[in-house]
């Protein structure tokens, strides 16, 4: 089994509504974001050849997914007054919906997915929200 793997942050903030502790506050994180992508063989011929994927295609794949929540309010939908939402978005502040709680959890699902609807062969997806503090999601089975 060949595996690759790639990285790439992002700086967001995020809050968990109905959280009783301190990250129910609007607080923020430099979240690492790791994906594996596997495959039993190498291309055979061509550019490609000896590879499972071009390294540039897969770092762009994922900077692209990634940055879009880079600087930004990441807020789960319906937890936040719409006239706060507003007034936010009124005086020009990033703000990203989600159907999701933003935890590093649902992230790393939702980042493996993300990456799967590329057309990758993901393995894992990994993603940090501390250095030391990691959520990782892989499917039973790899299609």
């Amino acid at each position: 089994m060949y595996i690759l793997k790639t990285e790439h942050n992002f700086d967001s903030a995020h809050f968990l509504a109905g959280y009783e502790g301190k990250c129910g506050n609007i607080h923020g994180h430099r979240w690492k974001v790791e994906i594996e992508v596997q495959s039993e063989t190498l291309v055979e011929e061509g550019q490609l050849e000896g590879m499972v994927v071009d390294f540039g295609d897969l770092k762009k794949d994922l900077k692209e997914v990634v940055d879009s929540y880079d600087h930004a309010l990441i807020v789960q939908e319906k937890t936040m007054r719409e006239e706060t939402l507003n007034c936010l978005m009124q005086d020009g502040f990033k703000i990203i919906q989600v159907n999701f709680r933003p935890t590093a959890e649902q992230f790393s699902a939702f980042f493996f997915k993300e990456m799967k609807n590329r057309g990758y062969k993901v393995r894992r997806a990994s993603v940090y929200e501390t250095p030391t503090n990691c959520a990782v999601y892989e499917e039973s089975e790899v299609n």
